[in-house]
């Protein structure tokens, strides 16, 4: 939507230059855990609700607690998904997060069979403590670790197996390498000319595509009795004519979820162990909720069991901080189906919404001293069902969105139980705790990993 001068009460704002907008100014590099200076420079100039064009794109900013919460709570009627076109472009048109409706719900249950809360209690429990105790006896090799894209490359060979029965050991990391150059241009200046971050993006993706669609093609002329993974499930829904309609929703939906599966997760492992390096309480505090865990075992080596993960209270303190912190999920979107009045101003029907999360998690009305690290603030508080409150929205604020929070949570913990109770480690390099608005970890947080003392 184009506003005009006849608009009714607007938010303040500025739609920047001709074609570029603002975006430039959006995609500035900021090294800090503040609210970002973009944000940070309207909020004081205009207030929580502005006006801005980025992506060559009128927006509404939301930095207000209220309208956040309005926004989700009112998803589907006064409000429905919505991305920029460039975004689309990179995850697929036909990508779970922009659905809607009875085929949203659809394809949610389907991905509720892969991380329903019993498929993490009795398959993925037990893959994710085999693949993170591989990963770090691997590290006690190497003289350093990127944290980031170790731990990113250990959860993507978790959830490859799961979903497409990808082996990642065994082959020459060719897909994760692929995912690994999408990433690095997701939230980039969206201009398509080789060289450019956006131009490496899509052609990450475009590559991602070639090896899924060949794998879906060979499965489909396979024989088989049961399914195996995700993708069989995916086959059966398309051989059935449900709501999944074609190989092509099917395939971005694959995407998705193999790119989700491992980027939230391990840029939240990255940012607890940024914290808990530079915490020395917290750690021991952390060490000690572990090493009781293993004392009252018969056997200190056994594996986890679901009773003990969710016995890690502080751990889950530990978990919730990191996340609110790095806000791992930086902005979102969305559209407005009708006229909305709130706080004086009119947002009109058809207005772009872009949601930032950051505002709330970084309020001093909210948390106090909200750029300090203290797990301790989350303990006698009421646990974000399905990563997401009205004062948190690490995963996105709409819990139906956040069907993976629940299992990166899990990964999280997992990860730092087998960390804290075998080894050490000491930083080398302290990496960049924040760039731009999408992209708060890009790596440069090294680590030796050292057997316990």
């Amino acid at each position: 939507r184009r506003w005009n001068s006849s608009s009714p009460r607007l938010p303040p704002g500025s739609r920047g230059f001709p074609v570029i907008g603002e975006s430039l100014e959006f995609f500035r590099q900021s090294p800090s855990l503040e609210l970002f200076p973009f944000f940070k420079r309207r909020l004081e100039r205009y207030g929580p609700i502005f006006r801005t064009n980025l992506f060559n794109q009128d927006l509404i900013v939301s930095m207000d607690q209220e309208l956040n919460n309005l926004v989700f709570q009112q998803e589907e009627k006064l409000f429905q998904i919505w991305y920029p076109e460039s975004f689309m472009r990179i995850l697929g048109a036909d990508c779970i997060i922009a659905t809607l409706g009875s085929f949203h719900k659809h394809m949610r249950s389907l991905v509720l069979k892969l991380l329903g809360p019993e498929n993490l209690r009795l398959v993925l429990l037990h893959d994710v403590q085999r693949a993170t105790q591989a990963s770090l006896l691997s590290w006690l090799d190497q003289p350093s670790i990127e944290l980031k894209e170790a731990t990113s490359s250990m959860i993507f060979s978790v959830t490859s197996k799961r979903l497409i029965s990808y082996d990642s050991s065994s082959s020459d990391g060719k897909l994760w390498k692929q995912f690994d150059a999408f990433t690095r241009g997701l939230i980039a200046f969206p201009i398509y000319v080789p060289g450019t971050a956006f131009y490496k993006c899509m052609q990450g993706r475009k590559n991602v595509m070639k090896i899924l669609t060949k794998m879906l093609d060979e499965r489909k002329r396979a024989s088989r009795q049961d399914s195996v993974d995700f993708l069989d499930l995916l086959l059966d829904d398309l051989k059935k004519e449900k709501l999944l309609r074609n190989e092509k929703i099917a395939l971005d939906l694959l995407f998705l979820l193999l790119f989700a599966g491992f980027e939230t997760t391990s840029s939240g492992i990255t940012a607890a162990l940024k914290f808990l390096t530079d915490d020395p309480k917290a750690l021991q505090e952390l060490i000690e909720e572990h090493q009781s865990i293993r004392k009252r075992r018969v056997d200190p080596d056994s594996e986890i069991t679901w009773e003990e993960y969710k016995s890690m209270k502080f751990t889950s303190h530990v978990i919730h901080e990191a996340l609110r912190l790095s806000n791992i999920a930086p902005v979102m979107f969305r559209k407005a189906t009708e006229d909305v009045h709130i706080n004086g101003y009119t947002i009109p029907k058809g207005s772009k919404i872009m949601i930032d999360p950051s505002s709330v998690h970084l309020d001093s009305t909210v948390y106090k001293d909200p750029i300090v690290f203290n797990p301790w603030r989350w303990k006698g508080t009421v646990e974000p069902v399905g990563g997401a409150s009205k004062e948190f929205m690490a995963f996105g604020g709409e819990v139906r969105l956040c069907v993976g929070a629940d299992f990166a949570k899990l990964q999280m913990a997992i990860f730092l139980h087998c960390l804290v109770t075998k080894y050490r480690w000491k930083a080398i390099k302290g990496g960049t705790m924040s760039l731009s608005p999408g992209l708060q970890f890009p790596g440069g947080f090294h680590i030796q990993l050292l057997p316990k003392a």
